[in-house]
């Protein structure tokens, strides 16, 4: 299914100014469907007889009318005429007679999207009549008020391109609860969850002939600071979102200053009690926190293990023994590393660039000491990846690079003679099964594979085996050309779930 963007390049010569403008009003026009009980569909312009439908929403607040997406359909000549003249007027257009769609009575009408007196597209209404009764007052508010939006579309007076964007989750809807504000910010209408969400901040008393700003006022006891916005969205003078916390209860707003002829008359406001939605957020803030901490406490332990081996194969008389100590501290150290990583971040999952370079040039820097090694990375990026696939890499890194200049450059270089090169190599793809697998080589210039040493008869090697089938992965090693060994090792990893 092609994108909006896609449809309108296609089927419409607008400039990208006005295209913004039809993404603003395809964002926010659930609200229009909603409180107008209807299905809304955009129609765009390719010619005054060539119109293609390039979006439609349905309304959750009541029947729909198509059960069939429109978007794609082309509009037919008797409707085509009825667009082109909403258009062409930029006034809105309503049909005369009642419609037929599927057994079903349909009004429909015909409203304009304008900018800065032009008309970009037009948006059809199609209200479902078989389920018309006596309205109640909420639906009599919600009708009236949807007419006003209509009009203030028509006008080119929405949607408000001030309005902020992005805001945290629990944004309210119109279910959530609708208050209808008078010029002065005097409620003249309050829906039951707007009136329950207003008692839980506090207020006890009746609500409609009051003033929102004034309510919130008297009930705020929180000494928390309070969003500069809030008197102009309570006062509904400004399009913005704001919340008001007090007692525990999170009250979230956002007002639609409501105009005509470019005249504010009122406003409409969503409200929605968010409280149990901020309650879990600051539960997981605190769960990521204290997580966070363990991999602080723990990358400390493990430095403070790695010290303490480091002192002891100082003390170790037995070279053999000394040096075993000193690889256990690189291994420590190594899980460390991921550890100190996964403190650093919100979630459990790791940037192993970072690890990889970090660990790369420790390594070689430490187990090079006498020698002139250069190391490079080369190919793409490790991405992110989960944390126990991230230590299980780091490890097999870690030991591979130690093994390709110890065993690599076993003799002290002369200060003439080039230096040795390991490198490593990365990329990642993704399967047909949709996960990603990566693919690493570390290639060094050193003597080479000797006859009489084979990969996996040592400790490291058996580790860095282990680690590889645990990952689901293969390694091999081969003689590199002219001369080096070459390792290659897959891994598929773990899928990071948002």
């Amino acid at each position: 299914m092609p994108t909006l963007a896609e449809l309108l390049h296609e089927h419409s010569e607008l400039e990208a100014a006005d295209v913004e403008w039809l993404h603003l009003l395809v964002g926010d026009w659930q609200l229009l469907s909603d409180i107008s009980f209807a299905d809304l569909v955009l129609w765009s312009r390719r010619s005054p007889v060539q119109w293609q439908a390039v979006a439609h929403i349905r309304p959750t607040t009541g029947q729909m009318v198509f059960f069939e997406d429109q978007v794609g359909v082309s509009a037919t000549r008797a409707r085509a005429e009825v667009l082109e003249q909403a258009f062409a007027e930029r006034r809105i257009v309503r049909e005369r007679d009642t419609e037929w769609g599927d057994d079903l009575p349909v009004r429909e009408e015909s409203i304009p999207v304008v900018r800065r007196g032009r008309s970009l597209a037009v948006i059809t209404r199609h209200t479902n009549l078989s389920m018309m009764r006596t309205p109640s007052r909420l639906e009599l508010t919600y009708l009236a008020t949807a007419d006003a939006l209509s009009r203030m579309i028509a006008a080119g007076e929405f949607p408000n391109s001030s309005a902020p964007t992005g805001m945290r989750r629990g944004a309210p809807r119109a279910g959530d609860g609708v208050v209808r504000l008078d010029y002065d910010g005097i409620v003249t209408y309050a829906s039951p969850n707007a009136v329950s969400a207003i008692h839980r901040l506090g207020w006890p008393g009746e609500v409609m002939g009051a003033s929102l700003a004034q309510i919130v006022t008297d009930v705020l006891r929180d000494t928390s600071p309070v969003d500069e916005g809030l008197p102009l969205v309570l006062t509904g003078r400004q399009p913005w979102r704001t919340e008001v916390s007090n007692r525990g209860a999170v009250v979230s707003m956002r007002a639609i200053p409501l105009t005509e002829a470019g005249q504010r008359f009122g406003a409409l406001l969503l409200l929605r009690d968010v409280s149990e939605l901020r309650r879990r957020e600051q539960e997981l803030l605190t769960k990521d926190a204290t997580i966070r901490e363990i991999h602080h406490r723990v990358k400390n332990n493990l430095q403070s293990v790695a010290a303490l081996l480091r002192l002891q194969a100082r003390r170790t008389n037995d070279e053999q023994a000394s040096a075993a100590l000193r690889e256990a501290e690189r291994r420590v150290g190594t899980i460390a590393l991921v550890h100190e990583t996964l403190s650093q971040g919100i979630d459990e999952t790791v940037d192993f660039d970072a690890v990889a370079d970090q660990g790369f040039r420790a390594i070689t820097e430490v187990t090079a000491y006498n020698q002139r090694v250069e190391r490079q990375r080369t190919g793409q990026s490790f991405g992110r990846l989960k944390a126990e696939d991230a230590t299980s890499l780091a490890m097999i890194l870690s030991e591979l690079v130690q093994n390709a200049i110890e065993h690599g450059f076993p003799v002290a270089a002369d200060a003439a003679a080039p230096a040795g090169r390991v490198g490593v190599d990365v990329a990642r793809e993704t399967l047909a099964s949709g996960q990603d697998r990566l693919t690493v080589t570390i290639t060094d210039n050193g003597v080479g594979i000797q006859g009489g040493r084979r990969p996996g008869s040592g400790l490291g090697t058996q580790i860095v085996q282990s680690l590889v089938s645990d990952l689901r992965g293969t390694i091999t090693w081969v003689d590199a050309r002219p001369h080096g060994t070459t390792v290659v090792f897959t891994a598929l990893l773990r899928p990071i779930t948002p």
